[in-house]
């Protein structure tokens, strides 16, 4: 099956079980032309169709409840309980079962396509080696949240040029139109129990952000509470795009709540699941951090390794594979995740070009 007939399928499935909407998803479609890496975020529905046939010894492996879009602009920063802030996988919306592999060849692959595109300096192999040495350290050491304290100033300092200045991020956020049309009343009603006090006026709107989920239903509330802006965002969840791409079309689960409990993580209070919708805080620095927004000089091979890590610390949610998973790394050959990333990458190099030319074809605005 080609990349465009996928994604038509895909997204049919997808609009059976969410209202999606279609001007988001025309950007989406767009963006996914722009680039290889840009592609790759967009489409993990396409990844977990081929990738059990390019890379069939790298899928057959243990399984935990894994990231699944997991890619190295899927990281950033949030604060917990108390205060501190902290540094990790950004979102769980694909989260399912899934051989622990499926979060390392991705995170290596999105790396290669990060590289090609310039985004990232390092070596191909070189970071395949840094992700791979941080994931068995996590795993060797039981997990460590990653909080930028008194530990982790380098990773803070480089995650600081992303914290930006309060007053253009809520500029921006305050620059967004009022939403005009129907709000789900479960949306509404999710955003109102995470507001801080009951009966708090705020202001709807509706954001763009992010490629995988582009085209579902997202709900930012506005408001001013106590000297200063906050805002909560509801997003609707569906089910991984791993149980489509599997022929589980009738599963319904949502693992996000669960990978979020038992990973090894300082967990923002600031993220709930509320039926449908997955609820949380946006704040300067409560955010995902893009690869652009890094400063110039900086450590990637370290970076890399800490990403590693953070996958470990989400697969020890499922502490009874460790043992299983520890074996199975044994007795891999040492540069295996280097070539399943570099199999993957040129099959997504590959989908990005047929989908470049299917968009091509298409009149503006409908590349889908």
């Amino acid at each position: 099956m080609g990349i465009a007939k996928s994604t038509a399928k895909y997204e049919a499935w997808l609009a059976r079980r969410t209202p999606l909407i279609e001007e988001d998803l025309d950007l989406k479609h767009r963006e996914m032309a722009a680039d290889s890496f840009r592609f790759l975020r967009a489409t993990f529905y396409r990844w977990c169709e081929i990738w059990p046939r390019i890379c069939p010894e790298a899928a057959h492996a243990p399984a935990v409840l894994a990231v699944g879009d997991l890619h190295v602009e899927n990281f950033g920063t949030w604060r917990d309980v108390e205060g501190r802030l902290v540094w990790g996988v950004n979102d769980f919306d694909e989260v399912c079962p899934m051989p622990y592999t499926i979060d390392l060849v991705r995170l290596a692959a999105s790396a290669h396509l990060a590289i090609a595109s310039n985004h990232l300096s390092i070596g191909v192999k070189d970071a395949c080696d840094a992700i791979l040495a941080g994931y068995r350290e996590g795993l060797a050491r039981g997990g460590a949240p990653i909080v930028l304290g008194e530990h982790h100033h380098w990773l803070r300092q480089l995650a600081a040029s992303e914290l930006r200045d309060p007053i253009p991020y809520w500029q921006k956020m305050e620059a967004l139109p009022t939403f005009k049309g129907k709000v789900p009343k479960s949306a509404v009603r999710a955003l109102e129990q995470m507001m801080p006090e009951k009966g708090l006026q705020y202001r709807l709107v509706h954001r763009i952000a992010g490629l995988g989920s582009l085209g579902r239903q997202r709900f930012v509330a506005l408001a001013d509470w106590r000297g200063g802006k906050i805002a909560r965002e509801a997003k609707a969840l569906v089910p991984s795009a791993h149980l489509w791409a599997g022929g589980r079309t009738n599963s319904g689960k949502i693992f996000y709540e669960e990978a979020l409990r038992e990973a090894v993580r300082a967990p923002d209070p600031f993220v709930e699941l509320r039926g449908r919708w997955i609820v949380r805080r946006l704040a300067p620095d409560c955010s995902r951090i893009e690869l652009a927004a890094l400063p110039k000089e900086r450590d990637e091979s370290r970076l890399l390794f800490e990403m590693g890590h953070e996958t470990a610390n989400v697969h020890l949610s499922g502490r009874r594979a460790v043992k299983a998973i520890l074996r199975d790394l044994k007795q891999r050959r040492g540069d295996w995740l280097h070539k399943a990333a570099v199999a993957m990458s040129a099959a997504t190099e590959k989908d990005w070009e047929g989908w470049r030319a299917h968009a091509s074809k298409k009149p503006a605005g409908k590349a889908g």
